[in-house]
């Protein structure tokens, strides 16, 4: 009974007992649902179940009878956060009837409902899936997390972005499992003979059939899976596998799954009647038949799959001829349905008759027809539609078991899994319950890595089993009730459960042992004892392939009685691993959940364990750990923090020490000593006690502890002599060469060296490094190792001296240890392989081992890389163990070594974390590599790299950049936040969602913000303030009143389209709201008393329809503080259609907004109809302008022929005549100009051209207005040629200059070809034109088309028509206004001409005019005959507003200050004609029209800006409401104030064509008379001024405080023909200039971090971040306060980072410490050696003298003061006795131990080589100075130690003094 001794010993104690109950089942009990009524109803049944063969699918219920058991069911899986990072929490899904509860909750029973879901049916499985979206051109796809739901007839898929698909199912279901390789595949065994499993690799993929590849010698068939005796019992992701089980045969088979080559897809899609068999011949079951014929015995040698002719025997009649009437056409239909959105996925399945094979069939489930061949034939030819399903998954035949010699019929395995064993060997486990066996059969990959290879089959008897994944080991029950952990198929031990009465005390032992309770372990009757005693030592000793005797145990009775005779509670089953918990259910219903302890807890033995299973053989490493493992986990056993001292034990124990004898070993205090495992070992044979006891305390760290107390001191205790114990020196120790890890010694003193190298590199690891040195110091000194044994001393001076004993190794013994060929005799340091490095000295490679040492190599490979400048050092990995790198040569730039070093790090997953906890010498080449990047980043970093160089500003830019957010993340007030309209009145003037934030910090020091707010808000009663006459009657003064009022309200009615431009894209709405819309306000209070005055009174005649293009305006204006960004959709915008009908021109604006800002685009074409049908002129205006600016220059079809439809000249000759009113006609011709914008289309520009002539038909059609038509039709054929010029491709024979030419200056009109010439035969009845054209009606449009046709070619040909005439004659044939156009558009093709001076704006004047001007201030008039003066003066006041406004285009959104200081001369100059006596000859209204047009001109300039002086002259405008000032010009005025602060400050103009000829539009300056006027310009375009702005305000943002703060940046201009290349310093937030013109941005320091944009490369980063509001993210330098609270900069600290004064103080605390000779360990004077030598490296002196501003990274007199304390101590130390010291240490001598530190120091300071690298040199011989210095050079000693050591080597002591 040997091994129940051992058992006894290895009894593994598990962790804490916890009740377990589904935490699902409480909540579904309160989930208001029918389900939960009836299990309240329901009462716990007595009898109990035993687990049945889908314990693995469903958990069974024990409340509920059996009847209703099959409601409940879960699983549980480790959670998942949605970060990435560890969580330890368990998540649950919980299935009840058909309610779902997905609850996630850790071992503290937190538990919380994330999700329930309800279904219609009964739910059959739920599930976890992982879908995979293959995306495009990334090479890692995207993954779905879902969670399926199947029912009987289809799955519920719900993914956690939100998405829901429904697939339905075209077959019952018999079973699901899940698989998560590719995507998720579900697999149905359906019912019948047709293909019987599928997959689904998408929710909105077909269900596709799998097929499986069979076959040898080449013959290989490929087949649908159609066998309905195979079951699936298995399917796994890694490695992608699935276990079949058939029925029949009672076998289970491993296939390998993968996806359908498309060759293989083709085989299975032909008619297979190859070879003219009969078709029927082909058997759907030919698979199993393969199996079959191979169970008969029948070549048991040859492969399982034979000839494909040798099965027509097995061959099932009743099999269904389905794989022949599959029609070859391959469907689609699953590729096009993953493009729909999920809702219209559901209908690409066409339902069952995909599965009707034949078309005499009722239903897919009929009983099997035997038809005759023929008619099969005939009817696959007749049933076209059945085309077949693509397969998409394959599986290939792996592994089948081997054919028991008794097969019982139900032996399908309960339980599949796959389990690691403690070596990483992977086995596939599987329960056979019906035989009490877990079989597990060991594979792996080829070394290919292209297949599987499968083992033989181990099998241990066992009821259940369960994987514990956490510790790769796996948990099995016995029959007998005992748990037992295994690791693989070795043994590890019994798992003891406190709380849990052990099964063989409570079993009825019919032969009570009493003397040793424990051996009757498990044995209810003599026959278990018999076959379970072998098989238990068998699996000990060695994996065994197969038990003989297994038959054996189904014959024998103990299975029953074992099972079902016990009392009292014991294990019934287990199940739900998670991690290293699983639950266990106990015969008494209750569940309880466990954990199994971990390997290792402490961070230095986890370490230990991982190196000696990297390097031991894995036999080996599997019982090493399973005695560790049992050693560590015995009940009682070691607390944490005597877990190493447990763990140096066991392994020197394994490796043959006697640790009992060893003095420091025997020593270690084990805490809680007494646990049953170690105390046998402790017990010392004699109970008296023993001399022995009392060294043990003397030798004792506690005692030591005490001796060195400052106490100790004080009371002048002796320090007492430990006696020289007798086994130290009396009698050797040998060690016992028969143990496990004997032979391997050499080996794990290797690994254990660099894993102690490793944890030097991790500053928090100090203690584990001081227990592991001993450990090594032991080993090193028992292997002879010189070398090792000096360097250990090295490092720890203090630690060595104390341990002397050695132990011996015979000679013959060594023999047997295997000494690997990595071994290498000189102990390879990481701090000396830096030192060389830096020092430019050649270096070795330095052994790595992959796994452990990742540190190590993160080092080594970062300072090659930056010291050395060898970038391939990252780039590729070497040999297997070494990193082989070369000192190769040095060759490209520095800086982006830097660049290069800190994204490898990143890529490999370094953090500020683990910077942090390197040693600062070792870190310091990598911490500057980080300063040099933080310095001058790269703005097109990814996030990692920007946090760990301490740049959050960036990673957060980034950041933002990847998120596709709604709102912008920064001061955008959300709706709710805003206070209720009883509050304040302001809320309803629209304008109150502007990021208030922002423009405080752009206009600080006023109030400029709210005054225009006050100014444009038109929601409040105006204030009409008429003194009432004496004279005057009552009923005349209200009338007078009334007037006043309506003269007021010509202003309130223009006010909507300036406040659209203010508040610009300044919202987001909510969906679920209405946009506000403010009321425009006509009514009027007059004081003193404050009535109300209102225009509906009847008293005065007020214009019809007088407000109903301010509305429309107004619906613009709200309209368009929607933000481009703002998730809209189609039934919002429906949503917002008012109810009343007076509101219809509000939404009408509303739609032309949308459309303007880009989300028109999302209406259904449906909506877009309904619309237009409805007939309502401003619905249609506003429609057809948005939707065409919505798809500006895109030719879209769809919008051509909607636009088409209302341009009868687009229409064929022959259709019926529309009656479409005039101004949607304008509307139309404007929107095919933007639909067509810049494509110069050659029908469009044709029809176009002949619009701008359009005569007169008769019945008075197209005489109304035609002035707008024509202006339309020639700003829209401008727009079609935009900017072509003369290169108009194939439009030469239109001779469109010529015919504009003709257009604009009149003359015959020409016969117009085309196909309406039908329509213009017959003149109009009304307007006698003749056939002369018209000029008036033409001339606007002609103008405008030839400015933009040919806008910046500066071609002065065509400029020289449009020059201003110079001849009195020729002035009077022009309309004065029409000069201002020809001036206009003369400038605008002569763009690169226009100067910002008045002297070229007065060089636009003619002669004759310049000649004759009147001056401004003339009192009386001069005379003339000859001269109209009023002609003259007119023609200069236009010429001269033409060319003002050329500039202000010209100068758009530049705030350029020459170009503003003219115009604004200009404009006062104008304001004051208007007051000078000679007004009136050039006439009021063209001087008030002049003056808007300057104003324009002046905002456009300033666009955005918020200039006050600009403002001034808005608001005195403002105020003027007499007189001359109409709709129009209030309109102008305020559209000036509305561009002036364009979007709140954050939008400006671009000057790019399209801006340019949206601008055209918009501010085309004729302004109309009254607000229903639109002869001359639809009021309508007067909001494309939208396409001309663009965001172009940059706010810095804290990214600490996260908000908006100011900020100095730096832009540099590319050099123009005008200026050079020129840098100004702007303080953000600040609109920028527009970016073409710019070649890079930097945010400058000293107060933030610099940042650098550089436009050079392409301008799309600096678009898309101020497209997103503009925000730059920059962050605070320490000891920096922002300019908000210090402006002047007085109150910033000087200091330096906080990061490099920490470093610096660690240093000198060091150098303190060396001052006082207290150094015991020489680790940190190793870190300033290293920092010394980083200074004065190669590299970083050629990095400084590269770039001699940077800031360096230690003060500069740090440095010097530090190296001379070190070398001024250790040369007083030198001269202090020293030097006696340090020559008997070089001749081999001990030194005496009070100096050993400081000469520790010493050495190391000084690189001096160890005793046996001199002797080697050969130094005895040298003589003179000079013949050691060649010596040594080539032992690397550096000049200043050789100084140092030439007296002592010379043999002359006396001259050290230097």
């Amino acid at each position: 009974m040997s091994d129940h001794c051992d058992e006894r010993a290895t009894m593994i104690a598990a962790g804490d007992l916890q009740e377990f109950a589904p935490r699902g089942r409480e909540q579904s009990r309160r989930h208001p649902s029918a389900l939960s009524l009836q299990l309240r109803r329901l009462q716990p049944a007595p009898e109990l179940c035993s687990s049945d063969g889908a314990a693995g699918l469903v958990g069974s219920l024990r409340e509920v009878t059996i009847h209703d058991r099959h409601r409940e069911s879960w699983q549980l899986r480790k959670g998942i956060s949605d970060v990435g990072e560890e969580v330890d929490y368990d998540e649950e899904l919980y299935v009840a009837s058909n309610v779902v509860i997905w609850s996630k909750g850790s071992r503290s029973q937190a538990s919380a409902v994330y999700k329930a879901f309800t279904v219609d049916s009964p739910v059959l499985q739920a599930l976890w899936c992982d879908f995979i979206i293959p995306q495009e051109k990334v090479e890692k796809a995207d993954v779905e997390k879902c969670i399926c739901i199947l029912q009987n007839s289809c799955i519920n898929v719900h993914s956690m972005e939100g998405k829901d698909y429904i697939a339905a199912l075209p077959f019952q279901v018999t079973s699901a499992t899940l698989f998560e390789h590719f995507a998720s595949h579900l697999c149905f065994p359906a019912l019948e003979p047709l293909p019987t499993m599928f997959s689904m690799l998408h929710p909105l993929d077909e269900i596709a059939p799998l097929v499986c590849k069979s076959g040898v010698f080449g013959s290989c068939r490929v087949q649908y899976v159609a066998d309905p005796t195979l079951r699936i019992v298995f399917l796994s992701a890694e490695p992608s596998i699935v276990m079949t089980y058939d029925t029949v045969q009672s076998l289970h088979t491993v296939w390998a799954l993968r996806r359908v080559k498309p060759e293989e897809q083709s085989l299975v899609l032909k008619f297979p009647d190859q070879g003219g068999t009969p078709q029927h011949m082909a058997t759907s079951s030919s698979l199993t038949a393969h199996l079959r014929s191979l169970s008969k015995g029948d070549s048991p040698g040859g492969s399982p799959f034979q000839n494909y002719s040798s099965i027509h025997s097995q061959s099932r009649s009743s099999s269904s001829p389905n794989l022949q009437s599959r029609s070859p056409t391959i469907s689609n239909m699953a590729a096009l349905s993953r493009s729909h959105s999920p809702a219209l996925g559901v209908h690409s399945f066409s339902g069952v008759h995909r599965f009707n094979f034949s078309s005499s069939a009722q239903s897919p489930r009929r009983p099997s027809v035997t038809h005759s061949p023929n008619s099969i034939a005939n009817d696959s030819f007749l049933v076209p539609e059945t085309e077949p399903i693509v397969p998409e998954l394959c599986i290939d035949h792996l592994w089948t078991e081997t054919v028991p010699s008794m097969r019982s019929k139900n032996s399908q395995a309960s339980k599949v899994f796959i389990s690691t064993d403690l070596c990483g060997q992977k086995f596939l486990c599987f329960l056979v319950e019906s035989q009490l066996q877990l079989r597990c059969v060991k594979f792996q990959e080829s070394n290919d890595k292209s297949q599987l290879i499968f083992g033989s089959v181990t099998n241990i008897p066992a009821k259940d089993a369960a994987p514990v994944e956490g510790i790769d080991t796996l948990l099995v029950l016995e029959g007998s009730g005992n748990l037992v952990l295994y690791s693989g198929v070795v043994r590890v031990g019994k798992v003891f459960i406190p709380g849990l009465p052990a099964p063989s005390l409570t079993m009825s032992n019919p032969m009570p042992r009493p003397s040793t309770p424990l051996d009757s372990v498990s044995t209810p009757s003599k026959p278990l004892n018999k076959h379970l005693g072998p098989l238990e030592e068998s699996v000990l000793l060695s994996p065994v392939p197969e038990l003989r005797d297994s038959s054996k145990i189904h014959d024998s009775p103990y299975v029953e009685d074992c099972t079902f005779q016990q009392l009292g509670t014991f294990i019934q089953a287990l199940r739900d691993p998670v991690h290293n918990r699983v639950t266990l259910e106990l015969s008494n219903n209750t569940m309880v959940r466990i954990s199994i302890p971990e390997i290792a807890t402490s961070e230095l033995v986890k370490r230990c364990l991982q190196g000696l299973k990297a390097i031991l053989p894995k036999e080996t490493a599997v019982q090493m750990l399973v005695k560790w493992y049992n050693a560590y986990n015995a009940p009682g056993g070691p607390s944490y923090h005597s877990e190493w001292n447990l763990f140096v034990t066991c392994l020197m124990n394994m490796m043959g020490y006697n640790t009992e004898r060893l003095c420091w070993t025997r020593n270690l205090d084990f805490e809680g000593s007494l646990s049953p495992v170690i105390a046998p070992k402790k017990a010392r044979p004699s109970e008296t006690g023993s001399d022995e006891d009392w060294e043990y305390l003397l030798s004792s760290d506690y005692h030591r502890n005490f001796e060195s107390h400052p106490i100790a001191k004080a009371l002048r205790l002796d320090p007492l002599e430990v006696s020289a114990s007798r086994d130290d020196f009396s009698q050797s120790l040998s060690l016992d060469s028969s143990t496990l890890l004997f032979s391997h010694i050499p080996a794990i003193f290797f690994v254990l060296h660099l894993i102690y190298e490793e944890l030097k590199l991790n500053s928090l690891m100090g203690e584990g490094l001081r227990s592991l040195v001993v450990l090594l110091v032991q080993l090193a000194r028992d292997l002879k190792l010189e070398a090792y044994m000096d360097y250990y001393y090295r490092d720890y001076p203090a630690l060595v001296k104390t341990s002397r004993q050695t132990c011996i190794i015979d000679q013959v013994q060594t023999g047997f240890m295997l000494h690997p060929s990595f071994f290498s005799a000189e102990p390879p340091s990481i701090f000396q392989w830096l030192s060389s490095c830096l020092k430019g000295e050649g270096v070795q490679p330095y052994p790595y081992l992959p796994g452990i040492c990742e540190r190590s190599k993160l080092v080594v490979l970062s300072v090659a890389l930056y010291i050395l400048g060898d970038e391939s050092a990252v780039l590729n990995e070497a040999s297997h163990y070494l990193y082989k790198i070369t000192s190769g040569q040095r060759n490209t730039s520095v800086s982006s070594l830097a660049e290069k070093l800190v994204l490898w790090m990143t890529s490999v997953g370094f953090t500020l974390r683990d910077l942090e906890s390197l040693p600062f010498g070792v870190a310091l080449p990598i911490r500057d590599a980080i300063y040099q990047c933080r310095e001058q980043p790269s703005s097109d970093w990814p996030e990692a790299v920007c946090l760990l160089i301490g740049r959050q500003d960036l990673s957060k830019q980034a950041w933002e950049g990847s998120l596709q957010k709604g709102k912008s993340s920064v001061g955008t007030v959300p709706s709710s936040d805003i206070p209720s309209a009883a509050e304040s009145e302001e809320d309803e003037d629209g304008m109150n969602d502007m990021n208030e934030e922002v423009m405080s910090l752009i206009w600080s020091e006023d109030l400029r913000v709210q005054e225009v707010r006050r100014l444009l808000q038109s929601a409040r009663p105006v204030r009409v303030n008429v003194v009432q006459m004496p004279e005057a009657s009552d009923h005349e003064y209200i009338e007078e009143k009334e007037n006043r009022l309506l003269q007021l309200c010509q202003r309130t009615m223009a006010l909507p389209v300036g406040r659209g431009m203010f508040t610009l894209f300044s919202y987001h709405p909510v969906p679920t709201e209405q946009l506000p819309i403010p009321k425009l306000n006509l009514t009027g209070r007059a004081p003193p008393r404050n009535t109300t005055v209102d225009l509906n009174s009847g008293n005065i005649d007020v214009p019809p329809n007088m407000a109903c293009w301010a509305s429309f305006h107004n619906g613009v204006a709200a309209g368009l503080k929607i933000a481009p960004a703002s998730q809209i959709d189609s039934a919002w915008i429906v949503y917002n259609k008012p109810k009343i009908a007076e509101l219809a021109n509000e939404y009408a604006g509303f739609l032309m907004a949308l459309g303007l800002n880009g989300h028109l685009t999302k209406l259904a074409t449906l909506n877009i109809h309904d619309y237009l049908t409805k007939g309502h002129e401003m619905t249609s205006i506003g429609l057809l302008l948005g939707v065409s600016a919505a798809k500006l220059g895109t030719m879209d079809m769809s919008i051509t022929r909607l636009l088409s439809i209302h341009i009868p000249a687009l229409l064929p000759p022959t259709s019926t005549e529309l009656d479409v009113p005039h101004n949607v006609q304008v509307a139309a011709v404007v929107g095919i100009g933007l639909v067509y914008q810049g494509t110069a289309h050659r029908h469009t520009a044709e029809v176009l051209l002949a619009e701008i002539g359009r005569p007169p038909g008769p019945e008075m059609e197209y005489c109304t207005d035609r002035e707008s038509y024509s202006l339309a039709s020639g700003l829209a054929l401008g727009m079609v040629c935009l900017g072509h010029g003369s290169n108009l491709i194939g439009m030469s024979d239109l001779n469109v200059p010529e015919q504009l030419y003709q257009y604009m200056v009149g003359g015959h009109r020409r016969f117009q070809a085309g196909m309406h010439r039908e329509k213009h035969k017959s003149p109009s009845y009304q307007i006698k034109e003749g056939d002369t054209i018209n000029v008036d009606v033409t001339c606007p449009g002609a103008t405008l088309a030839l400015a933009m046709i040919y806008l910046k070619t500066n071609n002065r040909s065509i400029a020289d028509w449009l020059k201003a005439p110079d001849t009195m004659y020729l002035l009077d044939f022009v309309k004065p206004e029409f000069l201002l156009l020809r001036t206009l558009a003369r400038c605008l093709i002569l763009w690169d001409d226009i100067l910002p001076n008045s002297k070229w704006v007065n060089s636009n004047v003619p002669q004759i005019i310049r000649e004759n001007i009147i001056s401004l201030h003339a009192t009386e008039l001069p005379s003339s005959e000859d001269l109209s003066l009023e002609t003259l003066a007119q023609a200069h006041v236009y010429i001269i507003a033409g060319a003002c406004l050329s500039l202000g285009f010209r100068f758009a959104g530049s705030e350029n200050l020459a170009a503003f200081q003219c115009l604004y001369k200009y404009a006062t100059d104008f304001l004051k004609c208007l007051s000078a006596p000679t007004a009136s000859i050039t006439g009021l209204y063209n001087l008030e029209t002049c003056l808007s047009v300057l104003l324009l001109a002046l905002a456009m300039v300033m666009a955005g800006s918020g200039n006050l002086k600009v403002l001034q002259l808005c608001r005195f405008m403002h105020k003027k409401t007499g007189g001359e000032m109409n709709y129009g010009f209030h309109l102008a005025h305020h559209m000036a104030l509305g561009l002036l602060f364009l979007g709140g400050g954050r939008y400006s103009l671009s000057t790019s064509n399209s801006s340019i000829a949206a601008l055209l539009c918009a501010l085309y300056p004729h302004f109309p008379v009254h607000s229903t006027d639109n002869r001359y310009h639809l009021q309508a375009l007067r909001h494309l001024y939208v396409l001309a702005a663009e965001p172009r305000l940059l706010t810095p943002v804290d990214v600490d405080t996260n908000s908006p703060c100011y900020a100095l940046i730096e832009v540099t201009y590319k050099g123009t023909q005008w200026y050079g290349e020129a840098t100004e310093e702007l303080m953000a937030p600040t609109l920028l200039p527009e970016l073409h013109l710019l070649k890079q941005i930097r945010v400058k320091g000293p107060r933030y971090w610099e940042l650098l944009i550089d436009l050079s490369k392409g301008t799309t980063h600096l678009q898309s971040i101020l497209s997103k509001g503009g925000i730059l993210y920059v962050k605070l330098r320490a000891g920096q306060l922002s300019y908000k609270e210090d402006p002047m900069g007085w109150r910033s600290l000087l200091a330096q980072t906080v990061t490099h004064r920490s470093s610096e103080a660690r240093a000198f605390k060091a150098v303190r410490r060396l001052e006082r000779r207290e150094m015991s360990e020489t680790f940190e004077l190793w870190q300033m050696k290293l920092v010394l030598e980083f200074f004065s490296s190669r590299s970083h002196q050629e990095r400084m003298s590269r770039n001699p501003t940077r800031g360096l990274f230690m003060n500069s007199e740090f440095l010097p003061v530090m190296k001379c304390t070190i070398d001024n101590t250790l040369d007083q130390w030198l001269q202090a006795g020293g030097d006696v010291s340090l020559h008997s240490y070089l001749s081999g001598q001990a030194p005496e131990e009070s100096q050993l530190s400081m000469l520790a120091c010493f050495l190391i300071y000084h690189s001096v080589p160890t005793p046996g690298q001199l002797a080697a040199g050969g130094l005895e011989g040298s003589r003179n100075f000079s013949e050691l210095l060649l010596k040594l050079r080539r032992l690397h000693v550096p000049v200043r130690a050789l100084l140092r050591l030439a007296p002592l080597l010379l043999g002359n002591p006396q001259a050290m003094v230097l």
